[in-house]
Formats: structure tokens, C-alpha cells, sequence
């Protein structure tokens, strides 16, 4: 899913790859039972909840005002497609 929010903002980027990397320390964790590395998880696990709340309510706010109030970043630019031989 994080390849998905590649085009998205900056905050929906930020939560997607730290949930990919919440999830590889939860693994990690799990594999060889080293509990340092699952609390490292336990924090990032709150970091990303913490963005995700923020990304919430920058969109709620945003969508209740009609423009950003609090900043999530801009989306990544689209590439622009240029399609040639086709008749206009």
C-alpha cells in the first residue's frame, strides 16, 4: 500500500512507510525474541498512530473549512503524458 501513496501527500506518505517499518520491526521482534527491538516497534507503532491522527484531523479540518489549515504536504507531481500520432 505504500507504493500507493506515492502520489499522495507528504503525511500519507510518512504513515504508510512507517507502518511498512512498523511492521518489519514487529517481525523482526517476533523472529528472534529480542525484546529491544519490539519496543523499538512499540514506539514506532506510536509514532505512526500519532501521524495518522494528525493526517485525520488535517483532512476533517480541511474538508469542513474548505482549505488546508494545517500543513500535510504537497502531492508528489504527476508526470504529465504526452500521447503523439493521435489526431486532435
Amino acid at each position: 500500500m505504500f507504493i500507493g501513496t506515492l502520489r499522495g501527500n507528504r503525511v500519507l506518505q510518512f504513515v504508510f512507510s512507517s507502518l511498512t517499518l512498523l511492521f518489519f520491526l514487529l517481525a523482526l521482534g517476533e523472529w528472534t525474541g529480542n525484546l529491544i527491538i519490539t519496543r523499538i516497534a512499540g514506539y514506532e507503532g506510536l509514532l505512526c498512530g500519532a501521524a495518522a491522527l494528525y493526517l485525520a484531523m488535517a483532512e476533517v479540518i480541511e474538508a469542513q473549512f474548505g482549505y488546508p489549515v494545517l500543513p500535510s504536504g504537497i502531492p508528489a507531481p504527476q508526470p504529465t503524458r504526452h500521447v503523439t500520432g493521435v489526431p486532435a
